[in-house]
């Protein structure tokens, strides 16, 4: 089962594994991207920030092939992605539906060229932009916070800066 559901460019980190695992008790990680999950260096990296946790960093095409498993699990695993664009990938596009959770926290997320600084560390592009707007649209409550009491507020604070469809 998931038990929560995380944007978050740095995917596996601190915050990740003592934080949030405060709030929402978890038994492992699935990491979802197929640059992580294809690089040995980074897959070794991730799974080393959970030493206790039990940690899956997956392409999206092998969590397509994984998810009834991860649904019909005992186990209660955080759903993390790098970007919105692998979220809506799993939310929108596979129409994977995470047990009961219905928000999806959107953490860290550098600057970069293009990207609309809404809050400390947290920036999107256009086109995340439109990702979080479709995942809005399937009906996820999406919250952008570093942690959960340092939350700079919900996507519809945020959705009229972009040009959206």
């Amino acid at each position: 089962m998931i038990s929560f559901v995380r944007i978050d460019d740095r995917m596996i980190h601190g915050q990740t594994v003592t934080r949030w695992a405060l709030e929402y008790p978890c038994d492992g990680i699935i990491a979802v991207n197929d640059a992580a999950a294809s690089n040995k260096v980074l897959k070794a990296a991730y799974k080393g920030a959970a030493p206790d946790k039990k940690v899956f960093i997956w392409t999206k095409e092998h969590f397509q092939e994984k998810a009834d498993t991860v649904l019909a699990s005992e186990s209660r695993y955080f759903l993390i992605t790098k970007n919105p664009l692998d979220m809506k990938w799993l939310l929108c596009d596979l129409g994977f539906v995470p047990s009961n959770v219905k928000t999806v926290i959107v953490g860290p997320c550098n600057d970069r060229p293009n990207a609309v600084k809404l809050g400390n560390n947290q920036s999107i592009t256009p086109e995340e932009a439109q990702a979080l707007e479709d995942i809005s649209k399937k009906g996820y409550d999406v919250v952008f916070a570093l942690l959960k009491d340092n939350s700079i507020g919900p996507w519809s604070k945020f959705r009229d800066q972009f040009d959206l469809k």
